[in-house]
């Protein structure tokens, strides 16, 4: 019942044979060419490692000075309650 009915000689497709009358010019990029230096690459290859050194550096005492706040207000809050 739900099954597909498929027809029992499918007509293949229309095969096409003719070459095309104009064929498109090859087009040359406009972008120049662009090179680049090993010591550039090797500068922002660097920077980078530098800049997520420092991102990390940064995390990581936002962290330190998040637990220490936590801990202090606990030891205030405990020593007001004395």
């Amino acid at each position: 019942m739900f099954l597909p009915k498929y027809p029992d000689s499918p007509t293949p497709p229309p095969v096409h044979t003719h070459a095309p009358t104009d064929p498109a010019p090859a087009r040359r990029s406009a972008l120049p060419a662009v090179s680049v230096s090993t010591g550039a690459v090797v500068a922002v290859l660097t920077g980078g490692v530098v800049l997520t050194a420092l991102l990390a550096a940064v995390a990581v005492s936002a962290i330190s000075v998040a637990i220490a706040a936590v801990v202090l207000r606990s030891l205030l809050r405990e020593h007001n309650r004395r």
